[in-house]
């Protein structure tokens, strides 16, 4: 199980058995790191790894997948939370990630694409912008009442002579 942040990455391994999910440590978000900490796992062939979808994206996956380690990637909304729980730390959800994922408990989301990723992106950027521009029209024409401030007769909101107006 991984807990992965900005810079760094929370390592937690659950061995097949019941022994308990143990915590290995911090390695730092790099390629380098994520490498060297597969070797010493003991390699690709023996590890299954998830890690909780969150702002980082699917770069790990990818990453990953490319070293030909089964990855999935769990949504975080599908993580089994107990009663009175509320103290989170990395090392904590780590060894939760893994102790889960062993038993089968955890449900992988759908990993999309470079190109499918990058038009989502750009998509919600696009809403983004227009919710941004939706909200400075509001606080304009709320600015133009309170100061009484009425454009010329027949002239409709946002239209090329409405701008020419507010010039």
């Amino acid at each position: 199980g991984l807990d992965v942040s900005k810079d760094k990455i929370a390592v937690a391994v659950a061995d097949e058995g019941r022994t308990k999910a143990r915590y290995i440590g911090m390695i730092s978000y790099t390629v380098e790191a994520i490498r060297h900490l597969v070797k010493k796992l003991g390699g690709a062939d023996q590890l299954r790894v998830c890690y909780e979808a969150g702002p980082t994206g699917y770069g790990l996956y990818r990453l990953l997948k490319s070293m030909d380690i089964e990855c999935e990637v769990i949504a975080p909304s599908l993580i089994p939370r107990k009663p009175g729980e509320k103290i989170k730390t990395d090392k904590r959800d780590a060894l939760k990630l893994a102790t889960l994922y062993r038993a089968g408990e955890l449900t992988p989301i759908y990993v999309p694409t470079e190109d499918d990723e990058a038009l989502r992106d750009l998509v919600r950027a696009r809403e983004d912008v227009k919710e941004d521009e939706l909200r400075a029209k509001h606080r304009l024409t709320k600015f133009l009442l309170r100061n009484e401030i009425k454009p010329p007769e027949g002239t409709r909101k946002w239209t090329v002579k409405y701008w020419d107006w507010l010039n």
